[in-house]
């Protein structure tokens, strides 16, 4: 199993990032796809959910009507934009899938600085 994400960088307060996670050596569609991330020195935390159909999203109230996540099963890929950045959603962002363990991409640094 492995998961890739890419995507990440710096951007300006109120500017907009997409990252992607292409997922292989397993079957990606049957999955709930999960993005996560973490920030210097404080826990992992759950920022987006989706289900394996795609039909089905969950957000973290602090980024509720700021992200989308969704996904792409015919590219083993699930996507993260992120608009309207704002300095506290500086972080390391990891995709995520649990099936017979839990398991998580390299991570991307996205920095949101003036």
């Amino acid at each position: 199993v492995q998961l890739v994400e890419s995507g990440g960088g710096l951007v300006q307060p109120g500017g907009s990032l997409s990252l992607s996670c292409v997922g292989s050596g397993f079957t990606f569609s049957r999955y709930v796809m999960n993005w996560y991330r973490q920030a210097p020195g404080k826990e992992r935390e759950l920022v987006a959910t989706i289900n394996s159909a795609g039909g089905s999203t969950n957000y973290a109230d602090s980024v509720k009507g700021r992200f989308t996540i969704s996904r792409d099963n015919a590219k083993n890929t699930v996507y993260l934009q992120m608009n309207s950045l704002k300095l506290e959603d500086t972080a390391i962002y990891y995709c995520s899938t649990k099936f017979w363990d839990v398991y998580w991409g390299q991570g991307t640094q996205v920095t949101v600085s003036s």
